[in-house]
């Protein structure tokens, strides 16, 4: 039995049993010191270095596009005049990320001190070369790395609590079987979540702390993933499943930690704030939210928090209840940043030293030479993934994007498009609404810097839509689909003119008024399916992803829909309908008449 095993069986004992049960097999724990006096007359102590990363949604290849770029202020790229890095706001950019760089610089970071943690979504929402193996081929290599434990994230549940313990504990998958690789093996670290509660029991599903003695002194690693997770993954992802508030399951693991010895302790939390753009990624341009609050809210015994899920790079000071400083840091997304935080434990108190931790983001640049033994990695990988990738799947005439995802976008139109034709048979759909966050990238008409012939890949159309959502159609009134578009979001910050907004996308068989100038409740009006208006009474079925009918994405009404119908995957859907009507132009853009 393997030490994560052991690890593992302990934890899930001590979930049973409480936390207090522990058994540390450490010496008797000293008194806790007193709040706000981590750093009196403190005595001998060691180094300890932790290198942090989130977010990487199993980017083994080098991300391309706006996901590569991060703002550097040693970037050699800059906003100029001669339309270098267009549409960036001035400043010095880099182009990061990619697990052969990412490799390379852990190398260059590690000293003897270091401990590598992260903070969740390392997989889910993955390119085709990891998703297309549920995401071994990445977890294989952190492993490779060296990663110490990672708090989960809401996409480690997309294929739900089953799946994730298979990642841990090993078994190959029970549907599609093993991959390429052989017998998956599972991890020797831990997905941590003090805050997953097994429905009905109370027992955690996760274990929900990673203890690691380095130079003589414990580190408490505590995980915490958004308690908005059950609104942003499937239903069938956290089926089973409770997700509490962060701060008060922290602290629980917090106490029970001190009274057995070990007073450094560190968060790892999925979930963090936005910030104002085109900032330096090590400076504190936070705009305070739950990130924010959990970082201010967590008992004074926690020393660090180490956040993710906002995909921002920030290196912040907040004050804990106690009026002391604590660091808060995120590190971007996608491999694009490893975060950096050094520090001190005192010998005889056990705790960090709160006036030695020092925090930067470190911008995974390009510019070094890539690990070859992760190049090699990667090339096995994609060889093995090709055959699937590089299929032809249509045509485009010229480029289908996102936009600016403000509003109504061509490529969001084309998907819904596409969700309707795959659910009207059996489903007898007669709309298809899809959401804006599932559209995770463009269809470029020139891919990887050839001429350009138009063509889609399987690989191409995966990039789009990675999740492997299913297509399903309830019926609704018209009553509540007008509900359900009224809980569309479109807010405008009164200070800066940033749009926050969340608007469906829709089938052509679909079009409406939205008004951004009247209260939330009377925004929509004129609903017509094919030129017909809607009404209240009137019986409709309509068409989404699993997740959308799950109630996700604050979109409650559809869990009020009648006659559940599920069809055909998402990316079935898609790759369905650019074979059928190759080639395909931008759709004009026009059914909703959006008013600002």
């Amino acid at each position: 039995m393997t030490r994560a095993s052991l690890t593992r069986l302990a934890v899930a004992g001590a979930a049973v049993v409480g936390v207090a049960a522990l058994t540390m097999g450490t010496a008797a724990a000293s008194p806790s010191p007193q709040a706000g006096k981590h750093d009196k007359k403190p005595g001998p102590s060691v180094p300890v270095r932790l290198l942090t990363i989130n977010d990487l949604h199993g980017n083994l290849e080098p991300p391309t596009g706006s996901s590569s770029r991060i703002l550097d202020p040693n970037g050699p790229l800059t906003d100029d005049a001669k339309g270098t890095q267009t549409g960036l706001p001035n400043g010095k950019y880099s182009i990061a990320g990619g697990a052969s760089y990412l490799a390379a610089h852990l190398k260059q970071l590690r000293d003897p001190n270091t401990l590598l943690v992260g903070a969740g979504d390392l997989i889910g929402a993955s390119p085709l070369l990891s998703a297309a193996y549920h995401d071994e081929p990445t977890v294989a290599l952190l492993d490779t790395l060296g990663l110490t434990a990672s708090s989960a994230g809401n996409h480690e549940f997309d294929e739900g609590i089953d799946e994730l313990n298979r990642i841990m504990n090993g078994g190959c998958h029970p549907v599609d079987g093993c991959s390429p690789a052989g017998e998956w093996k599972g991890t020797s670290f831990d997905y941590l979540g003090a805050n997953v509660i097994k429905e009905g029991k109370g027992d955690y599903a996760l274990p929900p702390f990673y203890v690691k003695k380095i130079n003589g002194v414990k580190i408490a690693f505590i995980g915490l993933v958004t308690q908005t997770t059950p609104n942003i993954v499937t239903a069938a992802g956290i089926k089973g499943l409770q997700f509490t508030e962060e701060v008060a399951a922290a602290n629980k693991v917090s106490k029970e930690l001190a009274k057995h010895g070990v007073k450094a302790q560190v968060v790892l939390v999925h979930e963090g704030d936005n910030i104002t753009p085109n900032q330096d990624p090590s400076s504190c341009p936070v705009v305070p939210g739950n990130g924010s609050r959990i970082a201010k809210g967590l008992d004074p015994q926690i020393d660090l928090v180490i956040s993710g899920h906002s995909h921002q790079a920030y290196v912040c000071k907040v004050k804990d209840p106690a009026g002391q400083d604590r660091v808060y840091t995120q590190g971007s997304s996608f491999g694009r940043a490893i975060t950096q935080i050094d520090f001190r434990v005192d010998r005889k108190t056990k705790d960090i030293v709160r006036s030695s931790v020092v925090a930067k983001n470190n911008v995974v640049t390009r510019t070094v030479t890539p690990d070859a033994g992760t190049e090699a990695y990667i090339k096995t990988w994609q060889e093995r993934v090709s055959t699937v990738a590089n299929k032809p799947i249509g045509q485009i005439t010229a480029n289908i994007g996102r936009g600016s995802n403000v509003g109504e976008t061509p490529l969001g139109d084309l998907i819904a498009d596409a969700q309707l034709e795959a659910t009207k048979d059996g489903g007898n759909a007669e709309i298809a609404l899809m959401n804006p966050g599932g559209v995770r990238t463009d269809l470029t008409y020139a891919q990887s810097g050839s001429e350009g012939d138009g063509v889609v890949t399987y690989g191409e159309a995966f990039q789009v839509q990675p999740f492997n959502n299913l297509m399903q159609v309830v019926t609704l009134t018209g009553a509540q689909l007008k509900a359900l578009l009224e809980q569309q979001i479109w807010t405008v910050d009164p200070v800066t003119g940033g749009i926050t907004q969340r608007i469906l996308q829709p089938s052509a068989s679909l079009t409406y008024t939205f008004d951004t100038t009247k209260p939330v409740g009377s925004r929509v009006s004129d609903i017509k399916i094919n030129g017909t208006a809607v009404t209240d009474a009137q019986q409709i079925r309509v068409a989404a992803n699993n997740f959308l009918v799950g109630g996700g994405d604050g979109f409650t009404v559809f869990t009020q829909g009648t006659d559940l119908w599920s069809g055909p995957l998402d990316i079935d859907a898609f790759v369905a309908y650019m074979g059928a009507h190759s080639p395909i132009a931008p759709p004009a853009t026009g059914r909703i008449n959006l008013v600002r």
